[in-house]
């Protein structure tokens, strides 16, 4: 069985986690579309640590039967994973966009001094 003291402690830190997404979506630091993995991810840990029973029975369907408290720290690496994915394609993206402008910005300066 999971401890109180994990439990309160991981129920907490979730919380915490979300008032933190939702102030940095109110003061725009934070956009929606990055905002939803965070929130879901937050909703997830807490439900999972107010929910003791529910905690136990997903750790023992993976085989984990002496620290079902694991589950969570389980959770939160495949968030972190989840999470460095998305953004190394938003980063591959984002590169090949600068690629086309920085290419596009020398055409448009190659016509100019060509015009006069």
């Amino acid at each position: 069985m999971t401890p109180w003291a994990v439990s309160i402690t991981a129920a907490v830190a979730s919380f915490l986690l979300l008032l933190i997404v939702f102030e940095l979506i109110r003061s725009r630091r934070l956009r929606e579309r990055y905002a939803l993995m965070w929130l879901l991810t937050g909703a997830v840990l807490l439900a999972l640590s107010l929910w003791r029973g529910g905690l136990n029975t997903i750790a023992s369907w993976f085989g984990v039967t002496t620290y079902p408290p694991a589950i969570l720290g389980a959770v939160g690496a495949l968030f972190i994973l989840v999470v460095l994915l998305h953004y190394s394609t938003v980063i591959s993206r984002l590169s090949d966009q600068n690629t086309i402008l920085a290419q596009r910005l020398a055409l448009l300066e190659q016509q100019l001094r060509e015009g006069r």
